[in-house]
């Protein structure tokens, strides 16, 4: 997800909020052994962490 889409999902500012969350999921991902581009995240990440979706459900 790119800051705009972020932005508009969370309903923030780009310039600092949505640069923010992108940043600090960045870093979990990197010490999980993950590679990331920079000013975005992946959206399934973004989505376990901000939706609330349970992981490993089967049918969601």
């Amino acid at each position: 997800m790119t800051d705009t889409e972020v932005q508009d999902f969370m309903e923030v500012s780009r310039t600092t909020t949505a640069y923010q969350l992108i940043n600090e999921m960045n870093k979990d991902l990197i010490t999980q052994g993950y590679r990331v581009q920079r000013g975005k995240v992946n959206r399934q990440y973004f989505m376990e962490k901000y939706c609330y979706r349970p992981k490993n459900v089967e049918g969601v």
